[in-house]
């Protein structure tokens, strides 16, 4: 067990928590180390020439946090010698070393993107929840977000990322990449994970966030995916009940029929006979 300082004496005395604090001793908690320790050490550089490498769970405890609190490599070294939570959670003593400096950090992430690493790690969190219970199975939620990226091209190739895209929504126009995710019903937990151009529609990646479901939720976007040609070919797909949210303009149309249906008036006679009980169905079909 790591000796306590009088820092950490003092620290422990605090009369609460912070949010911050108490969602990183969870993710201590609940984080294979060492798996994911291991599925990096393949790839990381072994240190027999030039200067000793950090230790990998060092580094992938600082990726980790710059990408939970969204932070820059600079932003995240500044906020570990800034906050005590932070530097707890590194496992770092200024007595015998120091945080690893913004190259470091840039390398290893570097290294985790051009080996595809991050997946593997996604797989092996999936596999996790898989064999302790957690991810139920049987019904999936889809959705898609866009990602910003600068529009700029004041850059060193005076052009834009060709892998954005611009994209209208809510009638504004955004620019970057599209997320689209498959979440287990059940659980909440994020199962499949796609990325595209911001252009390109929800439903046309909708196919490869399904498993073996027996529901999909989504919400007006998706609209029509049962009509899709890679919906209808493949044969546990095609029997997938679509619980599509409808457009409002479509829930005002139902909500009009419906109560037509229900009422089973002829509205002549409501017109002749009875006008307050005209006047209270109006109200109510504006009402939808």
């Amino acid at each position: 067990m790591k000796q306590q300082t009088f820092s950490d004496i003092e620290y422990n005395n605090r009369k609460r928590k912070t949010k911050r604090e108490d969602f990183l001793d969870q993710m201590n908690q609940l984080i294979p180390w060492s798996q994911w320790v291991d599925l990096i050490r393949p790839f990381y550089p072994s240190g027999k020439r030039g200067r000793p490498p950090k230790e990998i769970e060092t580094m992938l405890r600082m990726y980790l946090m710059q990408n939970w609190f969204n932070l820059s490599d600079e932003g995240v070294e500044d906020s570990i010698y800034d906050s005590y939570a932070m530097r707890s959670f590194m496992g770092i003593d200024f007595f015998s070393e120091q945080v690893p400096d913004v190259t470091t950090l840039l390398h290893f992430r570097h290294l985790i993107e051009e080996n595809n690493l991050g997946e593997m790690i996604f797989n092996n969190v999936k596999v996790l929840l898989d064999q302790a219970g957690l991810i139920m199975h049987g019904g999936t939620i889809v959705d898609a977000t866009i990602i910003e990226a600068p529009s700029s091209t004041k850059n060193k190739k005076r052009e834009r990322d060709p892998e954005m895209h611009q994209v209208m929504k809510g009638h504004e126009w955004h620019f970057g990449m599209k997320l689209h995710a498959g979440v287990d019903a059940g659980s909440g937990f994020v199962h499949t994970i796609t990325a595209t151009p911001g252009n390109i529609h929800d439903i046309a990646e909708t196919a490869k966030l399904l498993r073996d479901d027996e529901v999909v939720y989504g919400d007006s976007g998706y609209t029509g995916i049962e009509k899709r040609e890679e919906i209808k070919r493949d044969i546990h797909f095609s029997k997938i009940e679509f619980r599509i949210n409808q457009r409002p303009s479509r829930k005002k149309d139902s909500g009009k029929k419906l109560i037509k249906a229900l009422i089973g008036i002829n509205t002549l006679k409501i017109e002749n006979h009875q006008p307050g009980v005209k006047l209270l169905i109006i109200i109510v079909l504006c009402l939808l």
